[in-house]
């Protein structure tokens, strides 16, 4: 099989590997569509270690092609969606509510490609499969499940850590697919004000059509002051940190007033310095405020769970697919992702001929 993969750091490139052999309670699946997502552009980066020629990626859906000997409740040719993360389920970090901390080990249910290969192949391996695959519903197409598989499964773990009321005043700094996600989620939470900071025109309108109500350009001002104004000096009850970056980190604790939350979902990996928290808008550590720092949950419930909002209409995430390759144009898609050339925010990947 081909499967797109890490030579080394800054170099990637399509291979032949085998297709994989299942264990007894693991399951193959044949790709038939994938995203490539900016955590890949960051392990090419280095910014996490991995292992030469190691697979790349952990958005993919597709159908059953091999089964475990063990395993039990799906068939052979069923269309399958699995999460970004593939925890055991089993051990006490994830009976403990924790599972993308899997085996209490930091991002332990991280598998693809930090633990084994990932799934931008013609085939890949799914562990402990009965608890983390799940059959898409006849009602969607690949294209939607796609999003469950962490995109839309990421940002609405950050909505849920921001622990909104009803009514209450949120602001997500970044709306990037996670943060458009997060947008997504506030607004199911019931948020009654949703302030978006981006500068991408197009970003803007995406999170507009999502359910931001304001839109605070970083670059026409400044984002804490204009957040503060809008809220009439008082601050957001929960501050979302969607892009992972000092900057975006320290504003959303300058913004978030005191008794809120500050639910961060970016990845901080690549700013090689410890993250700082302002000690005056902290309170000097006696603000009441909270502060979360969430991932994918995974497992088959939880996409079930996204599964029914998109089979019943509340929401439509596929308008943030920009753009669309087949598998043999993988290598552009992914440089365009690392550039972020042509206001690119995610490229559907087609491994069936025509696409789904």
């Amino acid at each position: 099989m081909r499967a797109f993969v890490l030579r080394r750091v800054g170099e990637v490139a399509v291979i032949e590997k085998p297709v994989p052999e299942p264990g007894p309670t693991d399951v193959v699946v044949r790709t038939t569509a994938a995203m490539v997502c900016t955590t890949d552009v960051h392990t090419m980066r280095g910014a996490m270690p991995v292992a030469p020629d190691v697979t790349l990626g952990h958005e993919a859906v597709g159908v059953v092609h091999a089964l475990g000997s063990a395993v039990e409740g799906l068939a052979e040719g069923q269309r399958v969606a699995v999460a970004g993360i593939t925890p055991c389920f089993q051990c006490d970090s994830c009976q403990r509510g924790f599972s993308s901390q899997c085996q209490g080990r930091m991002l332990g249910g991280a598998r693809f490609t930090n633990q084994r290969d990932g799934n931008l192949a013609e085939y890949f391996l799914v562990n402990n499969a009965e608890a983390n695959l799940a059959p898409i519903p006849a009602a969607l197409s690949d294209h939607q499940a796609l999003y469950a598989t962490d995109m839309l499964s990421t940002g609405f773990v950050a909505a849920e850590h921001a622990e909104l009321a009803l009514g209450e005043t949120v602001a997500i700094f970044a709306q990037g697919a996670v943060g458009l996600s997060a947008t997504i989620g506030c607004r199911l939470r019931g948020a009654g004000l949703i302030l978006a900071v981006e500068s991408v025109p197009a970003r803007q309108e995406l999170a507009r059509r999502f359910g931001a109500d304001l839109i605070v350009d970083h670059t026409q001002c400044d984002p804490v002051e204009r957040i503060m104004e809008l809220t009439d000096g008082q601050g957001v009850d929960a501050a979302i940190e969607a892009l992972g970056t000092p900057q975006t980190w320290e504003a959303a604790f300058r913004v978030t007033k005191p008794g809120g939350r500050i639910s961060n979902v970016g990845y901080h990996g690549e700013v090689h310095e410890p993250l700082k928290i302002p000690l005056e808008p902290f309170g000097y550590g006696m603000s009441d405020k909270q502060v979360y720092a969430g991932f994918n949950r995974g497992g088959r419930g939880w996409l079930r769970r996204i599964f029914r909002l998109m089979e019943n209409g509340k929401i439509d995430p596929t308008p943030m697919t920009t753009h669309a390759f087949r598998f043999d144009e993988i290598e552009r898609a992914f440089r365009m992702m690392a550039s972020k050339e042509d206001g690119i925010i995610k490229p559907l990947i087609h491994f069936d001929a025509g696409g789904a």
